[in-house]
């Protein structure tokens, strides 16, 4: 049996300590990659899983972690597909490489509520088109008859045109909302904008007996007048609607005035039953009224943006909406 030199020794001890760095660095790289891969898959703003062919998880990002009961339910398809999760819609995709499968879920639920948003408006508005013309014809025809019948048949008459005046108001915000609304500003003083308000309210049912509180003071306005009298009216209906659905007889409107350098600012209280969903009160074809089509507050806040200004809800114990018009 040959022995082995020291110089054969000394080189066996050095290509040790070679592999031995060699795995090191190796170790230290693919470390480093994990650490890079990982740090990636955190950075994705979808949730991602990685999975064993046991189908347990091999690497997850923290919104995976979040949406831990939503994996329980994903599918392994070759082909994307939406799934329903939470009062949310998720686009999950999969691709598989060896004995790891790659699992992806994408929050899409604002994409599809826009487009929600867009067919609805579409359909609206091509039935607001249909129903345009025999809705004036109607408005017309009760015209002449209200002059022709006896008096005591008067105010069915007059039922007749305040519910026709309701669907043409529908009828108006439903087209503007879904052609855009553009302002046309001209000077006017704030009595003429009252009349109008005033004018729309006359032709609103409701059963209770409701106080309407004013500005008294007058003053200049530089706005598109048939634009601020929807707003306005938009807001006192919601108003009535409030105090009609509350349990006490009676109610109180009230439209308040400052100015500052750069605004004209109203604010509109009433003393109708308090609002649940804060949430979604500006969102599109959404209302908890029987009488609401879901788009008298957020044309409200378009006209006020388009006007230079805003409109919200403010915080306080009294229901108020603060509404700002550029001076």
């Amino acid at each position: 049996m040959s022995s082995v030199t020291p110089e054969e020794l000394n080189l066996l001890i050095e290509q040790t300590y070679k592999v031995e760095d060699e795995f090191n660095e190796l170790k230290s790289s693919y470390a480093h990659l994990q650490d890079t891969v990982e740090k990636v898959v955190e950075f994705l703003p979808n949730a991602i899983w990685i999975v064993n062919s046991d189908n347990s998880v091999f690497l997850q990002n923290s919104h995976a972690r979040e949406l831990w009961e939503l994996l329980k339910l994903v599918e392994f398809k070759n082909d994307d597909y939406e799934i329903n999760f939470n009062l949310k819609s998720y686009l999950i995709k999969s691709s598989s490489y060896k004995d790891k499968t790659m699992l992806s879920a994408t929050d899409i639920t604002e994409q599809k509520r826009k487009e929600n948003l867009a067919t609805m408006g579409q359909m609206a508005a091509h039935l607001s088109h249909e129903i345009r013309n025999p809705i004036g014809a109607i408005s017309l025809l009760s015209s002449t008859l209200k002059k022709r019948v006896l008096n005591e048949n008067i105010p069915i008459v007059e039922e007749i045109q305040k519910s026709v005046s309701r669907i043409e108001r529908i009828i108006k915000a439903t087209l503007m909302f879904s052609k855009g609304v553009e302002a046309n500003k001209t000077e006017f003083m704030w009595d003429k904008l009252k009349e109008l308000i005033d004018m729309s309210i006359g032709y609103y049912d409701y059963s209770k007996e409701i106080k309407f509180i004013f500005p008294e003071h007058n003053f200049k306005l530089n706005a598109d007048i048939d634009l601020l009298d929807m707003l306005f009216s938009n807001f006192i209906i919601n108003a009535i609607d409030a105090i009609e659905a509350d349990e006490e007889e009676s109610g109180l409107i009230e439209i308040t005035y400052e100015s500052d350098k750069k605004y004209h600012k109203f604010y509109i209280y009433d003393t109708g039953v308090p609002i649940e969903d804060k949430k979604s009160l500006f969102e599109a074809f959404k209302s908890t009224k029987v009488k609401g089509n879901g788009l008298g507050l957020i044309l409200s806040r378009q006209i006020a943006e388009v006007h230079g200004g805003s409109s919200d809800i403010m915080d306080g114990s009294k229901k108020c909406f603060e509404i700002k018009i550029e001076r």
